[in-house]
């Protein structure tokens, strides 16, 4: 369970597949930041990596993460999310990404030569801005 409830608002927007950038920390505690799928599920954030890629390596060795997820038709409405990846898994079926993949084009994932892991992010603050901001 997330530390910080998530209003039906905020829960609305992070059900859609909207665009998302995560922020995860280099070995010289720098921010690196790239695009990525997401999905929630329950209150936990669902993401999936290629075993080959950095951020994972970053993820590996500091779970701390941010993600920024934009409404897809209101970009000033967003929900930032810091969170801790706390659970990192294999993908062997590759069913993780293609749950990510049909979240976000209606079809499985198009590469299946590569090893993917899935992470899970417990959600420890939210921030809202925009339209899910009350008056």
């Amino acid at each position: 369970m997330s530390a910080t409830p998530l209003d039906d608002d905020v829960r609305d927007l992070l059900l859609k597949p909207n665009p998302c950038v995560m922020a995860t920390l280099r070995k010289d505690g720098s921010p690196v930041t790239v695009p990525t799928w997401y999905r929630l599920v329950d209150d936990r954030i669902h993401l999936n990596l290629d075993t080959g890629r950095v951020r994972l390596q970053h993820m590996r060795r500091d779970p701390r993460v941010a993600l920024s997820i934009l409404d897809a038709d209101e970009w000033h409405t967003h929900v930032s999310i810091q969170g801790r990846v706390t659970e990192i898994t294999d993908d062997p079926d590759l069913s993780g990404i293609d749950a990510l993949a049909r979240h976000y084009t209606g079809e499985p994932y198009f590469n299946r030569d590569r090893p993917r892991v899935d992470a899970w992010v417990e959600i420890e603050h939210v921030h809202v801005w925009g339209r899910l901001l009350r008056t």
